[in-house]
């Protein structure tokens, strides 16, 4: 499946969907990377394209996870429909952790540190403690704590027995104020019964289907 990324909102609520297997893998081969360490920078690159979606097309975001464990720092900067990485350990191999791979003990304990480029504004810096080092938490609680913008975020990197990517790709999802409580009920009860973004995308799912997914039983717009 090509890499996509696709804007849509549900009653009230942005919703950002990307495909972003290819990209993932190209991080993976220059940066010759153990299993557990694209699954992390995969993510953060992909959470970084995410949130850059939010963002105006000149303005740029940096995210920094700053743990403790043995990958050491992750980085993504993103602006617009483009994203660098760097993991500072790719060679480290963990055990998988109830059979995934351990993102979190990659990590470890520590801060996410988010910046944003403005426009015609200086960089506005943003952090708070790390939740569980699995990246997509991380981001949601980032933005509940020093942003004070509530938001569901899915990430996911599925890696072949060769340590190739099979799929990557998460969406995020952000109510405006003034939702209403029986959509955010409604959306909260759909991604709780959701499989794993990987497992949707390995089914073949589009963004847009993915999107769909997230907002069944309500008024879905694709933009």
């Amino acid at each position: 499946m090509q890499d996509i990324l696709v804007k849509g909102t549900i009653e009230g609520v942005r919703v950002y969907a990307a495909v972003t297997t290819n990209l993932v893998q190209e991080l993976n081969i220059i940066h010759n990377c153990a299993p557990v360490a694209i699954a992390a920078l995969g993510r953060a690159a992909t959470g970084a394209l995410l949130l850059a979606a939010t963002m105006k097309d000149e303005e740029r975001i940096i995210i920094r996870f700053e743990g403790d464990g043995p990958l050491g720092r992750v980085i993504a900067d993103a602006k617009g429909s483009t994203v660098r990485g760097y993991i500072q350990n790719p060679l480290v191999l963990l055990p998988p952790k109830n059979g995934k791979l351990d993102v979190g003990g990659g990590i470890g304990k520590g801060n996410i540190v988010v910046t944003r480029f403005l426009q015609n504004a200086e960089p506005f810096n943003g952090y708070c403690e790390l939740k569980n080092g699995e990246i997509a938490m991380d981001l949601a609680n980032y933005l509940y704590q020093s942003e004070q913008t509530p938001s569901t975020v899915a990430l996911g990197v599925k890696v072949n027995k060769d340590t190739s990517v099979q799929v990557a790709g998460g969406y995020f999802v952000q109510p405006m104020p003034g939702t209403e409580e029986e959509v955010l009920k409604k959306l909260e009860d759909n991604i709780t019964t959701m499989p794993y973004v990987t497992e949707l995308l390995a089914a073949g799912l589009t963004p847009v289907q993915i999107i769909e997914k997230i907002g069944e039983g309500l008024q879905v717009s694709i933009k």
